[in-house]
């Protein structure tokens, strides 16, 4: 087996044709590219967003990359960094679920890899072909390998946003750099030394960067590649390799054959948030929506709200008490409380002023989250149950599989093109240039060069 996974991964790289990619899949990854395009713009003004481009900005040199924010461009290192930070400020940006109903940890592999994309493609005036196949393979190599590597690795605390982003970064640099077999597998073998992050930064600032390093890392370790440094052609699946260490053994038959083949975009899907936090609350805070809704419910006639999850998203959703909008993005219970109070939560709930507010806190204090014991025939890794009681004694139940903006339950173009006004606006892009962009990526495959794009979005 030696080798064998690594080897798999490069000759992927290499081999993907645009002209062969569904056209259900090219769809869908313009969808995706116009979210993380409106996240990156709007996290661009974010407090986390700003101190990664004020420090790409410290320590950068010029170059040819555009950064959202700053007048000058970087190299594009840094200009990925600070614009993969941008892109997962709000956690709202999306994420390739897991297969197994038995596992929790999707991955955020778009807002790691497009900065990637974005950074280089106008360094090497790529086309809009030429980055949707270097995107899909990133994305598909990163979302792969969090279904290949053992559950131990996010159950121990590992968060694959940064551990396995790096990889995906990697082959997206190396497909638009054009870089050769032994070049890629000595990346990948870098980039094994290189990828990090922890959960237990959940709801701090530097859980946000595990992106933009993740970005910067797969960058580096290209460089770092065809400027002569070696690595173990096995250092991700060999003994004692980043799969071992990490997590104690792989699934290859999750990477062999697999890629591509479907591509993650056709199965399992990945999934666009409605939400500007953790996804796994989203199937609760779509279900608790539809019981108010259905039943008319309104916030003074709610006694109590009881929301139950599987033990592992319970452990991962770890701020029961949030104290500010970052742990609020990982508090179940802040997100049910803003349904309960306003039918839904955008960029400007997810902060101290609205977490710390009269209204909030009493109605947090009526929601009691706990787990579940055992998944039963059926239930996915997100199931999640609601039971509603009115002060008037009537209880109203309810049961989700699945969350809005997953495959189950897809955001269409017109949905996400509405996300990204929203998001785009926040981050101070005016309403013309707004939908000149979703024009542009609605057509993106069509595009002679990056450069066509790019007057849309300086200057924001």
């Amino acid at each position: 087996m030696t080798g064998e996974v690594t080897e798999t991964i490069a000759d992927f790289t290499i081999s993907a044709v645009f002209e062969e990619l569904p056209l259900s899949v090219v769809e869908r990854a313009k969808l995706h590219l116009l979210d993380t395009l409106g996240l990156m713009i709007s996290g661009s003004v974010s407090e986390a967003g700003v101190i990664a481009r004020e420090y790409a900005d410290h320590v950068g040199k010029d170059g040819p990359s555009l950064v959202f924010g700053l007048t000058r461009r970087l190299s594009a290192r840094f200009a990925a960094f600070a614009n993969a930070a941008a892109a997962h400020a709000y956690n709202y940006d999306d994420t390739t679920p897991q297969i197994s109903s038995h596992r929790t940890g999707g991955i955020h592999a778009s807002g790691a890899v497009l900065p990637v994309v974005m950074a280089l493609a106008e360094q090497t005036n790529a086309s809009g072909q030429e980055m949707l196949i270097a995107y899909l393979i990133g994305v598909e190599v990163a979302s792969r390998l969090n279904h290949a590597i053992d559950a131990r690795h996010y159950a121990n605390g590992f968060h694959t946003t940064g551990t396995l982003n790096v990889f995906g970064a990697t082959c997206a640099a190396a497909r638009l750099h054009n870089l050769n077999r032994e070049h890629i597998i000595t990346a990948i073998g870098i980039a094994a030394s290189r990828a990090a992050g922890v959960r237990r930064n959940f709801g701090s600032m530097t859980e946000i960067m595990h992106t933009a390093n993740a970005a910067e890392d797969g960058l580096c370790a290209c460089d770092l590649a065809t400027s002569g440094l070696t690595s173990a052609s096995d250092a991700l699946e060999g003994a004692s390799g980043y799969f071992a260490a990490a997590a104690g053994g792989f699934a290859v038959s999750e990477i062999a054959g697999r890629l591509g083949n479907p591509w993650v975009f056709e199965n399992p899907g990945v999934w666009i948030k409605p939400y500007p936090n953790g996804a796994l609350t989203h199937p609760g805070a779509n279900c608790l929506l539809t019981l108010l809704e259905d039943n008319k419910i309104t916030p003074d006639t709610i006694e109590r709200i009881e929301v139950q999850t599987n033990e592992r998203v319970w452990r991962t959703l770890q701020h029961h008490d949030p104290q500010d909008g970052a742990q609020a993005r990982f508090s179940m219970e802040f997100i049910l409380a803003m349904i309960a109070l306003y039918r839904g939560a955008g960029l400007a709930e997810f902060t101290a002023e609205v977490l710390r507010g009269d209204e909030t806190r009493a109605m947090m204090g009526r929601i009691f989250y706990t787990s579940y014991h055992e998944a039963l025939d059926g239930y996915t890794n997100v199931t999640t149950f609601i039971t509603v009681t009115k002060t008037d004694g009537q209880s109203f139940l309810g049961r989700a599989d699945y969350a809005r903006g997953s495959t189950k339950s897809p955001m269409s173009f017109a949905e996400v093109a509405q996300k990204f006004r929203m998001c785009a606006a926040y981050g101070g892009l005016d309403s013309g240039r707004i939908e000149a962009v979703i024009e542009c990526v609605s057509a993106f495959e069509f595009l002679g060069s990056f450069s066509e794009l790019l007057p849309l979005i300086e200057s924001v």
